[in-house]
């Protein structure tokens, strides 16, 4: 009988704390968004010189999962689809010689962001604070020329290492992408919310390994959400 007590007794300061835990930390939640993004591809053309490429206008959307860690702080995983790409001029060659063209690039990700997220109350709302790794699969991506003897609209090419006979490697790129995000934005009590998020691609995702060619992809975006609470 003695005993039957002592677990009841446990049980129920198990039960208290708990529930004590999940009013200070708050609880697991879903969320969807989407958004616009200006990506750009920077780093070194295969001479060593800096690219010199333009934003361009892409799209986002996801959905991740906030999960309580400590008051106010959360681990958010996600999922989301997302496009980049930039534009450039770029010296294209073939039987007909060397000339310069426009490449528009695009390249589409299924990303896996895991944020550590800072959400401090702000009245009824809340400011919020995010950063974190990603990690990006390529799925698609296609090359647009335009310029004197252009030639036709091409899909990517996913390789690991682009093949030396190609000489002008446009577009041929790895599958995978890893990198960092920073995100700041505000929610508000009902759910609704907007982020400025920036990523900073950290590898070369240009597949020519036999230059001195490095590109990375780098962006900044708006989008807007909303959090199933």
């Amino acid at each position: 009988m003695k005993s039957i007590f002592i677990v009841s007794l446990f049980l129920l300061a198990f039960n208290l704390n708990t529930s004590a835990q999940n009013n200070t930390l708050g609880s697991m939640s879903f969320g969807i968004y989407g958004g616009i993004n200006f990506q750009n591809i920077n780093g070194n053309d295969g001479g060593g010189s800096a690219l010199s490429n333009s934003l361009v206008t892409r799209f986002n959307i996801g959905i991740n999962e906030e999960i309580p860690i400590a008051t106010d702080f959360y681990i958010q995983p996600g999922l989301q689809f997302i496009s980049k790409g930039t534009e450039g001029n770029v010296n294209y060659t073939d039987n007909s010689g060397t000339r310069s063209l426009t490449r528009n690039l695009s390249i589409f990700y299924i990303e896996l962001p895991v944020n550590l997220v800072y959400k401090p109350l702000l009245g009824t709302d809340h400011l919020v604070l995010a950063f974190g790794p990603y990690v990006g699969y390529a799925v698609a991506g296609n090359a647009k020329f335009t310029g004197t003897n252009a030639p036709a609209n091409t899909d990517l090419q996913f390789v690991t290492d682009a093949p030396n006979s190609d000489a002008n490697n446009l577009i041929y790129y790895k599958r995978w992408d890893v990198g960092a995000n920073f995100c700041v934005g505000y929610e508000f009590s009902n759910g609704i919310n907007m982020m400025l998020t920036s990523q900073l691609g950290l590898i070369n995702i240009n597949a020519n390994s036999s230059s001195k060619l490095s590109e990375k992809n780098t962006g900044f975006g708006l989008s807007v959400g909303y959090r199933f609470l």
